[in-house]
């Protein structure tokens, strides 16, 4: 198969993954239900992914995608820390509180092995910190903010960003943030940032 007829029917399977897992939740979702809903054969699935948890794995990854590659490239340039991170913000704010991040989110609450939980730590957020730390490094350089540890600055920064938004967009009592929402909000978290971490 092409690469690139390879890479529509991932997304194909990826999309049918979601609509299981929303279904059936995480323990309830087989590769074999995915491989139906997707119309693909069990085997192609299990090619490709390895097992249920590389698949799913493989949704974690796809949808930290853009804000990983945003940090990337971004860290590559020279641009100021306050640039990237203005425009990080909202990117961020909007992948945690999308559908999928809380439908993945909701099926890992549900989901008593733990392994879904692990899977969304390692493959998404442990693959985004690393590289937010070196922006807060890059912060600091340029004497933006000031702190003794970058992950006690990154802390800080997502709990004023995201605070109880995810929370509350999994149980349901808040819409999907709009972009505006997204980029006020982290404004202010910025802003924030930088005073409470000047007072320190």
């Amino acid at each position: 198969m092409r690469e690139e007829n390879r890479t529509i029917r991932q997304r194909q399977i990826e999309d049918a993954a979601y609509d299981v897992l929303q279904e059936k939740g995480y323990s309830g979702a087989s590769m074999l239900a995915v491989a139906k809903k997707a119309r693909a054969s069990n085997e192609t699935l299990y090619n490709w992914y390895g097992d249920k948890r590389g698949l799913f794995r493989a949704l974690v990854v796809r949808n930290a995608e853009k804000v990983k590659t945003y940090l990337e490239t971004e860290l590559q340039t020279d641009h100021d820390a306050r640039s990237i991170l203005s425009t990080l913000g909202p990117k961020l704010l909007g992948l945690l509180t999308s559908e999928r991040a809380i439908a993945l989110n909701r099926a890992a609450a549900a989901d008593s092995s733990g392994e879904l939980g692990a899977t969304l730590a390692q493959s998404g957020r442990e693959a985004v910190l690393p590289l937010l730390k070196r922006v807060m490094e890059r912060a600091k350089r340029e004497g933006l903010i000031v702190f003794r540890r970058s992950e006690e600055a990154v802390g800080l920064y997502l709990d004023l960003l995201v605070g109880d938004l995810q929370i509350r967009r999994a149980i349901g009592s808040v819409d999907v943030p709009t972009n505006q929402f997204c980029k006020k909000r982290s404004d202010a978290a910025l802003t924030r940032l930088q005073k409470l971490l000047q007072d320190d």
